[in-house]
């Protein structure tokens, strides 16, 4: 097993950099999930760490050592993939076999490995099948296999359960944490998907146009985003967010001052929608009309247009009352459930 450093770690394709310096502790047998948008350089990262690309300037170390200019399979890392890159022609005992083969490894040795993973994984009844006999999370069971096997000191995954329908992506990110913990190596997994960052990560890593905007454990992630694009990607709905300059009348904030010069003027004010609630009109901070309420069972999302036009999302608990659709709302906050952000997007001490 071993721990993975980031420093200061930069990538560009000619004169365009797309990794801008980051810099990550990873702790021996953690995972950590990169998290962000399509663009973000998540995969880019990945992909530096397993060899696939080069690393224009800083280092990162598996273990003791600098890998920068190792060869992929000098780096005692497995990747699992998107699309599962398995060979159509050969069984899943093959497919899991394949990379002990390759290096090597006795026969007796690798049946022994193929063996123990497919116990692990459930696929001892489809070792003799072909991958195209398999369902899609059988295949990405095959997958986790072949890195399996071969006893990595870290895990690499890129987006594995993009190909997933909803329902196998719940279990198969249930089923890639258990056994995470049970082998306890050092994993780091790429998604889009933030839901998947929640529930999954010991920390996450938000990454937002080649810059590592903030790291931290899930729910330090959530209840303190460093920055507003942070607050607005993680968390499903997202975060609301308001211009400060319109709630300073309203006596919901407990401060409209400047914090540290002009970049630190309180310019933008963010609530969850869970933190925001329906009462009467002289409670109210804001008013507007409920335009449609998503009844989702222990979950019901309003979505109220304020009088000046702007969106928010009030989550009510599930057999909580909400309002007709059309009709005229107020919404009111406790001021402890605010965050404050300056002109520059990021987080105002609090």
């Amino acid at each position: 097993m071993a721990n993975i450093a980031f420093s200061n770690v930069r990538k560009s394709y000619g004169t365009t950099e797309v990794i801008h310096g980051v810099d990550a502790e990873i702790a021996d047998g953690e995972l950590i999930v990169i998290v962000g948008p399509s663009g973000c350089g998540k995969s880019t990262l990945l992909r530096m760490v397993a060899g696939l690309e080069t690393v224009t300037s800083g280092e990162i170390r598996i273990g003791d050592r600098v890998v920068n200019d190792l060869e992929p399979r000098e780096r005692d890392i497995a990747m699992v993939f998107q699309n599962y890159a398995l060979y159509p022609h050969m069984s899943v005992f093959d497919n899991m076999a394949y990379g002990l083969k390759i290096a090597g490894v006795a026969k007796p040795e690798i049946a022994e490995r193929v063996a123990q993973a497919a116990k692990m994984l459930e696929l001892e009844p489809y070792l003799d099948r072909k991958p195209r006999q398999l369902s899609g999370g059988q295949r990405q069971r095959v997958a986790m296999g072949r890195a399996i096997v071969r006893k990595p000191s870290v895990f690499l995954f890129d987006e594995p359960l993009s190909n997933l329908d909803a329902k196998l992506r719940v279990q198969m990110r249930v089923e890639i944490k258990t056994l995470q913990r049970r082998l306890g190596v050092t994993s780091l997994y790429v998604t889009h998907d933030q839901v998947e960052a929640m529930t999954m990560a010991d920390r996450i890593i938000v990454m937002n146009g080649g810059n590592a905007e903030q790291v931290g454990t899930p729910l330090s992630v959530y209840h303190k985003p460093a920055t507003v694009f942070v607050g607005g990607f993680i968390g499903s709905p997202p975060m609301n967010f308001l211009q400060a300059a319109r709630l300073k009348a309203s006596g919901l904030l407990r401060k409209v001052a400047e914090a540290g010069g002009a970049a630190g003027a309180l310019d933008t004010v963010g609530v969850r929608p869970e933190h925001l609630s329906f009462c009467a009109e002289g409670a109210a901070v804001l008013s507007g009309k409920l335009m449609i309420a998503e009844a989702l069972g222990a979950e019901t999302l309003a979505h109220v247009e304020l009088d000046d036009g702007e969106r928010m999302i009030v989550r009510v608990e599930g057999g909580r009352e909400v309002p007709a659709a059309g009709a005229r709302v107020h919404l009111s906050c406790a001021s402890e459930h605010l965050h404050y952000f300056g002109a520059d997007g990021k987080r105002l001490p609090d």
